[in-house]
């Protein structure tokens, strides 16, 4: 599915201006028909799953509890 710069923008959640600067940097692959930039949004699939991925990890990290070190000693 392609999608217009605009449509991108709002997709990715980023300024246009971005989106258009990206495109020219070649970080963003599109195609030209004369008169719009038009984008394919399956080379985001991978990236969003990716971090989606990274999240979820992240979250699982940050719930895990830190173990009880039997090294630990009552120094009173």
């Amino acid at each position: 599915m392609y999608m217009t710069v605009e449509v991108t923008a709002n997709y990715l959640s980023m300024p246009i201006d971005q989106v258009k600067r990206y495109i020219s940097e070649k970080k963003i692959r599109a195609i030209f028909d004369g008169e719009e930039y038009y984008v394919n949004s399956a080379q985001f699939e991978t990236h969003l799953l990716q971090i989606e991925d990274l999240k979820r990890q992240i979250d699982e990290w940050r719930n895990t509890p830190i173990p009880d070190d039997i090294d630990v000693k009552d120094e009173d």
